[in-house]
């Protein structure tokens, strides 16, 4: 039995070349690769390939319309990270290093989430891969908050103050209105 087509979040304008999408099943995660119905690594829910310009997610989205929008809006913000430029990415790095002296808790999705407590193992905030890696997923993250419109949800755990300077820097960057994927 074919699944049903997930129905789009409504996005912001968005500009630039095709993104294909494809769903397979038994998505996972294990050194560096997607595998599908392979029973090894990390469960995910979906994998983007910004030069391929290609998202993957896994099939069973397909019957979870608010978790398919959670997740559609965070991947299609990895190829809006890409082009966002240095001094808005700069931006928003800045803004998360801010959380992190604050002593923030929380995140806004797991993917961001599992990533800061791996920072934490650091003394202080160091300009790693790893950081750059937990930054530009707090960016899809916060994104997917903002735009997917599917209410509470368990991994939104980030406090109110943060979350509401997170929606503000969106907002004055112009991202709730028109991105370019």
């Amino acid at each position: 039995m074919k699944s049903p087509r997930p129905r789009l979040p409504e996005m912001p304008d968005m500009h630039g070349q095709p993104i294909a999408i494809r769903f397979l099943p038994s998505l996972s995660a294990h050194r560096g690769k997607l595998l599908s119905n392979r029973g090894q690594g990390m469960q995910i829910h979906a994998g983007s390939f910004v030069h391929r310009r290609e998202i993957v997610f896994d099939a069973a989205l397909a019957s979870h319309p608010g978790e398919w929008n959670r997740i559609f809006v965070h991947e299609c913000f990895h190829f809006v990270w890409v082009r966002l430029g240095n001094r808005r990415r700069r931006s928003f790095e800045e803004a998360i290093a801010g959380e992190l002296r604050r002593r923030a808790r929380g995140e806004l999705g797991w993917s961001a989430e599992w990533r800061k407590r791996a920072l934490k193992q650091q003394d202080g905030v160091v300009r790693s891969r790893a950081w750059r890696e937990y930054v530009c997923e707090s960016f899809c993250d916060t994104a997917a908050w903002l735009l997917a419109e599917g209410g509470p949800h368990e991994e939104f755990t980030l406090a109110s103050r943060f979350r509401e300077a997170r929606k503000r820097w969106f907002e004055d960057e112009g991202l709730h209105k028109r991105i370019r994927v």
